[in-house]
C-alpha cells in the first residue's frame, strides 16, 4: 500500500479549542457574577447618593421651621436667643469663628506639611523617612476628644508666654491685642486645629510626590540643576493640584471639628478685633454645647446653622475634586 494512500485514508486529528475559545468560556462562567458586581457597585453608589438627599432634605426642612419664626437676620444677627419670644437668632458669629479659625489652622499647617512631604520623600534617608511617615500616621489616629484635651490641659497654659509677646510687639495692630487671661481663643482653636489637619494634609502631599516621573527629577539633575532646583522646577509644578485637594481635605476636618474646639474655646456671642481675646464660636462647637438643652425650636435653628455648615463642607469637597479632574498630570502620574 502506498504511503500517501494511508496518509488520506487516516481520519483528521480533533482540533484542540485555542486560547480564544477557552477565554469565550471563562468569560461567559463569569458573566453572572460581573453582572452581580455590577448591580452591587451601582446600588451602593445610588444608595450613597439617596443617603445624602435624604440628609439635605431633612436639613432643610427643619432649617426653614426655625427661619420661618426667627424676628432676626439669620444671616446677619449677633445673637443666639432661641427662647425668648419673639426668638432672634443669626449665624454671623459662627460664620466668623468658623471661617477665621480653619484660615488659621490652613496657615500654619499649609507649609508644615508640604514642607514634611518634601522632606519624606526627597531628602530623607529611607530608614529615617519610614518612622517619621508611621508617627504621622499614628497622628492622623488620634479622636479629637485627646486633641481636646491636650489643648486645654497642656496647649493653653502653655501660650500665655506667647500671647504676652505678641500682645507687646504686635498689639497695636489691634488685631494681635490681649488682655489677659486664659488662652481661650479663635488663635488657640486655630492652632489645635492645624496640629489635627497637619497628618491629612502631609500623607496626601507624600503620595501626590512619590508619583512625580523619575525622568522629570533626571533630567533637571542632568541640566546641572540643585536639589532645590529639581523640586522647585519638577516636583511641586507636578503636586501643585494635588497640594491644593490635600489642603481642601484638611480644610473640611477643621470646618467640622467638635469636640477639640468645645473643649479649647470660651465662646461669646461677639466678633471681636483682637484675635488673642476670648470669643466667637463655631458651627459645630455651637451645635455640640447647645443641642442638650435646647427646645424643639431651639433644636430646629441649630439644625438651621448645621445646614450652612453642611453646604460649605460640600463646596469645599466639590472644589478639591474639581481641581484634581482639571490636572491630568496627576490623574495619570502613574502612566
Amino acid at each position: 500500500m502506498d504511503i500517501s494512500t494511508q496518509h488520506t485514508d487516516a481520519a483528521p486529528p480533533t482540533p484542540r479549542p485555542g486560547p480564544d475559545a477557552r477565554t469565550r468560556t471563562s468569560r461567559g462562567a463569569s458573566r453572572t457574577g460581573d453582572r452581580i458586581f455590577l448591580g452591587l457597585s451601582r446600588g451602593s453608589g445610588i444608595l450613597l447618593l439617596v443617603i445624602m438627599a435624604a440628609i439635605a432634605v431633612f436639613l432643610a426642612y427643619r432649617a426653614s421651621l426655625a427661619i420661618s419664626k426667627d424676628h432676626g437676620s439669620f444671616l446677619t444677627t449677633f445673637e443666639w436667643n432661641t427662647n425668648i419670644l419673639p426668638p432672634q437668632f443669626g449665624i454671623a458669629v459662627l460664620a466668623f469663628g468658623t471661617v477665621v479659625s480653619s484660615v488659621i489652622a490652613m496657615a500654619l499647617a499649609v507649609p508644615v506639611a508640604v514642607g514634611i512631604a518634601l522632606f519624606l520623600t526627597h531628602y530623607a534617608p529611607r530608614r529615617l523617612s519610614g518612622p517619621i511617615a508611621y508617627v504621622i500616621d499614628l497622628l492622623a489616629a488620634v479622636p479629637s476628644i485627646v486633641y481636646g484635651l491636650w489643648g486645654a490641659l497642656v496647649l493653653v497654659p502653655h501660650l500665655s508666654g506667647l500671647y504676652g509677646w505678641l500682645d507687646h510687639y504686635f498689639g497695636w495692630t489691634g488685631v494681635l491685642s490681649w488682655q489677659g487671661g486664659a488662652a481661650r481663643s479663635l488663635l488657640t482653636v486655630g492652632i489645635l486645629l492645624a496640629i489635627m489637619i497637619l497628618p491629612i494634609i502631609t500623607n496626601v502631599s507624600r503620595e501626590v510626590f512619590r508619583q512625580v516621573p523619575r525622568m522629570h527629577e533626571e533630567a533637571a539633575l542632568a541640566l546641572g540643576a540643585t536639589r532645590w532646583e529639581v523640586v522647585r522646577m519638577s516636583v511641586l509644578p507636578f503636586g501643585r493640584s494635588g497640594v491644593i485637594s490635600a489642603s481642601m481635605l484638611g480644610l473640611g476636618r477643621a470646618l467640622g471639628e467638635t469636640m477639640a474646639v468645645a473643649t479649647v474655646l470660651s465662646p461669646t456671642f461677639d466678633i471681636k478685633a483682637s484675635l488673642l481675646d476670648p470669643g466667637g464660636g463655631t458651627f459645630a462647637q455651637n451645635i455640640a454645647s447647645k443641642f442638650n438643652e435646647a427646645t424643639e425650636f431651639g433644636q430646629d435653628a441649630l439644625i438651621a446653622s448645621g445646614l450652612v455648615l453642611f453646604v460649605i463642607t460640600l463646596i469645599v469637597n466639590g472644589a478639591a475634586r474639581m481641581i484634581i479632574n482639571r490636572r491630568k498630570e496627576y490623574s495619570g502620574a502613574n502612566a
